[in-house]
């Protein structure tokens, strides 16, 4: 038996799946210890590849900060997820929106995005700039669900209710409290009570004015 053959073939290739390497690296250290904090070379340690594989994969350190947050929306792992999920009715995705996105994460993260924007000040960086655009993705989710609820004004209750969805994520990493969403939760109760009271009430005068 040729056993250097048999272990050239059977060891895990360094080069092999690099990206995908450097990408779980840089999520578990941005998540530990922060964006500004983490250094390429700890990122490419913790791959492990060589720096100079980090650096064909990405040219810059923002390169790579904006690759794991869009890695981040394609994981479904975000506040924002579980408003698109058409297999759940529009006021139960609501009401998920103030559970943690990651079951049983220790400690308790905040909203990615939101951390992001905070260590990238500059509101024309591109890292800052995307972060906005998921936060106002996620306004205008809130708002077709609210729609299809009947509120008469959707972009003005989806504020509220994202104020109130980030602001509890940001509490429940400071205090570390993973089920810190409920308070946020109950408010939110009280905010689509009263905007769909509204709504059915217009909708009824409106059928009576009509009818006369």
């Amino acid at each position: 038996m040729n056993t250097t053959a048999s272990t050239t073939a059977t060891a895990p290739r360094r080069g092999r799946g690099g990206r995908e390497r450097i990408l779980a690296a840089a999520a578990r250290l941005f998540a530990t210890q922060g964006i500004s904090a983490t250094g390429m070379e700890q990122v490419a340690e913790q791959a492990p590849v060589s720096k100079r594989t980090l650096y064909a994969h990405f040219r810059t350190k923002n390169d790579l900060v904006m690759a794991h947050l869009q890695g981040l929306v394609l994981s479904g792992a975000t506040l924002e997820d579980v408003l698109t999920r058409e297999d759940i009715p529009p006021r139960d995705r609501i009401r998920r929106l103030f559970d943690q996105p990651v079951a049983d994460a220790a400690p308790v993260r905040g909203c990615p995005f939101i951390d992001a924007a905070a260590e990238f000040p500059d509101p024309e960086s591109a890292v800052h700039a995307y972060a906005r655009e998921q936060k106002l993705r996620m306004v205008a989710l809130i708002a077709d669900l609210v729609t299809r609820l009947g509120c008469r004004e959707p972009l003005l209750l989806a504020e509220q209710l994202a104020t109130l969805a980030d602001g509890a994520a940001s509490r429940a990493m400071v205090l570390d409290d993973a089920d810190y969403g409920r308070h946020a939760r109950a408010a939110a109760e009280v905010l689509l009570d009263h905007a769909l009271r509204e709504g059915a009430g217009a909708t009824a005068a409106g059928s009576r004015a009509i009818t006369d």
